[in-house]
């Protein structure tokens, strides 16, 4: 493999594991302030314990989490440098400016206020407190909000002039408020929304199956199905609107996802088959007629343009085709255990007992929000290609010129400490979630829970 191919996989396989934590963490923390706001709202003793127990674990996890999204996320800047010098030198007036914004609000903010919402129970009173968790959450969503509004830029770039081969901004409100910004932003908070649902309800599940729950078990569980239930079907919209704008501003990635080889009217939906893309053709496709004209434009005649149209100028078929449907596939196994986990809760409600098959489904969906984050991330970015600023920079012009071998050696350097680095989160959480009441080091910087915490230490 030459030097381009490796650095893309290198910055690939950065940004994939970097983007798994801050795609749990936009969303948890706004569980974190439901939890407080229902403990506070809580009429009796019992219900106000058990809220608090549910806010105790899971704000030791967005420790955990915060704490992996921050690290991994500086190997993304030296990977700017050191891979992609090019980048920095033509469009570093726009990307620069735009992650610095990102550090001096986003970042600060939730720093600042992380100390107190870890580190202040029963050191401030509650309403201090709930200020601080909601500074958090609303940190965390800013920092969604700058980073996505520099990767929409590159995806859809205006509100900027070349002057000596060099980008400057012309309008921030343009550069920022790109054309493709509003529903990618959509796109990724609810994203997050179904990633942090699945993960709670997965080990909140996994919990009670193994007799390690307290009292925030069941009712974390339901919070998240219901969070769930209802941003399934927003995904599905949001999604919608976002293929619209994509068939707008980037129709090469569209041919791609669908397999669209040629222009045609009414053109056909291909649920699967094999993309060919030496022949231009999908082979053993299982098409529905004029399905992707009336889901891609909403007209069943309308015109779709193919990969023809874009000769050295479309991304590589087969990677972006596969993980769109592995995304939509995803999506739909989430909306059917969703709407089947709140349905079976409800009737359940009496009891007070969540069923074990429900308990076994979740916990199987405990991850499937990053399958489908991981996926979608793909084929925005695969998409994109061959251009790093879509349409007007190529990724070939701007890989640092350096030996393969170094690349390669540095590549497997990564992947290794991103195996152990997973590996690791996972069991932490599998062991946190199995100790509910697990003390912590008595410190004065350790999270602390307003009253004892019930389950296995």
């Amino acid at each position: 493999m030459d030097t381009l191919l490796l650095s893309r996989i290198q910055f690939a396989a950065n940004i994939s594991f970097h983007i798994l934590f801050p795609t749990i963490n936009i969303a948890l923390c706004w569980f974190l302030v439901y939890f407080r706001l229902r403990r506070g709202a809580a009429k009796d003793k019992a219900a106000a314990q058990d809220w608090e127990e549910a806010y105790y674990l899971w704000t030791k996890i967005f420790a955990l989490t915060f704490a992996l999204g921050v690290v991994s996320g500086i190997t993304m800047s030296f990977q700017f440098g050191t891979n992609w010098p090019g980048y920095m030198e033509k469009a570093g007036n726009i990307a620069g400016p735009l992650l610095g914004y990102e550090v001096l609000t986003a970042f600060f903010l939730e720093a600042t206020f992380l100390g107190v919402m870890l580190f202040g129970r029963g050191r401030v009173s509650d309403r201090v407190h709930m200020v601080a968790t909601l500074m958090v959450a609303a940190g965390t969503t800013l920092s969604a909000f700058w980073i996505l509004s520099l990767n929409s830029w590159m995806q859809t770039p205006q509100g900027f002039e070349i002057i000596d081969g060099k980008f400057h901004a012309t309008s921030w409100l343009e550069v920022i408020f790109n054309p493709s910004f509003p529903y990618r932003l959509a796109h990724k908070l609810l994203a997050s929304t179904l990633t942090a649902s699945f993960l709670i309800a997965g080990l909140s599940a996994w919990q009670i199956l193994r007799g390690a729950a307290n009292g925030g078990t069941p009712r974390a569980l339901r919070a998240a199905v219901i969070a769930a239930a209802i941003a399934i079907p927003l995904q599905i919209v949001a999604g919608d609107m976002h293929g619209l704008n994509t068939l707008q501003h980037q129709p090469a990635k569209i041919a791609a996802i669908e397999g669209i080889w040629h222009t045609e009217k009414s053109a056909p939906l291909t649920l699967f088959g094999w993309p060919n893309e030496k022949e231009g053709r999908t082979d053993y496709a299982i098409q529905v007629p004029k399905l992707a004209s009336l889901i891609l434009a909403h007209d069943i005649d309308a015109e779709l343009k193919g990969l023809d149209q874009f000769p050295n100028a479309h991304p590589p078929v087969a990677p972006v085709f596969w993980a769109f449907r592995v995304m939509v596939g995803v999506g739909v196994l989430m909306l059917l255990v969703s709407w089947w986990s709140a349905w079976q809760l409800r009737k359940s409600r009496a009891s007070g007992e969540v069923p074990r098959r429900v308990l076994h489904v979740l916990t199987a969906m405990t991850f499937s929000g990053w399958v489908s984050t991981l996926a979608g991330w793909y084929v925005t970015e695969i998409g994109r290609q061959p251009f790093l600023v879509y349409g007007m920079l190529r990724t070939s012009d701007l890989v640092a010129d350096h030996p393969s071998g170094m690349v390669l050696s540095t590549l497997i350097a990564y992947l290794a400490t991103y195996v152990f680095l997973l590996v690791s989160y996972i069991l932490v959480l599998m062991y946190m979630t199995g100790h509910p009441a697990q003390p912590t080091a008595q410190t004065p910087q350790s999270p602390k829970a307003a009253t004892p915490v019930r389950g296995p230490a």
